[in-house]
């Protein structure tokens, strides 16, 4: 059997991973959020209406992880075992960057994980914050590196 999506009549199908190896994958993701004063300010100063925007944000990445399989139609359900999680402030720029690691022990990678953990967690940010901007932008969204399974490491330039 092919291991591609698409059969002979042209039909998507879940690719089949039985007769791979379970070995441990690691990938890790980035983007940013860009915000006016008024909204970078509200989570900086931890007076968002809202609530702690960070925290939130944060659980909102680690559920949205293992929720992927429900999200993008032919990814697999895989076991999860850690997600981290990290922002990183720069007030000289009002921009949030968001890294999201996902490792587990597996027959196919964690990169869709490890990239709808960051677009759901910076789309958490804008929710809590349109209120008080609604111009935000989600930018640079990119797989940052990944390891282990048949087509070995990666790390962007």
């Amino acid at each position: 059997m092919k291991n591609n999506h698409i059969n002979h009549s042209g039909d998507l199908h879940m690719i089949d991973i039985s007769s791979k190896e379970v070995t441990e994958r690691i990938a890790q993701a980035r983007g940013s959020i860009i915000l006016n004063d008024k909204a970078f300010g509200s989570i900086i100063a931890m007076n968002n209406k809202k609530g702690d925007v960070l925290n939130t944000a944060r659980i909102a990445g680690i559920n949205s992880v293992k929720q992927t399989a429900s999200l993008i139609p032919l990814a697999h359900v895989i076991p999860i075992n850690s997600v981290i999680v990290d922002f990183e402030i720069i007030e000289t720029e009002n921009k949030i960057n968001c890294t999201v690691s996902v490792k587990s022990e597996g027959k196919t990678g964690v990169e869709i994980e490890s990239l709808v953990g960051v677009e759901i967690a910076l789309m958490t940010i804008y929710d809590m914050c349109k209120y008080l901007d609604k111009g935000m932008t989600i930018t640079d969204i990119k797989l940052v590196s990944k390891t282990g399974g048949k087509s070995g490491d990666y790390l962007a330039k």
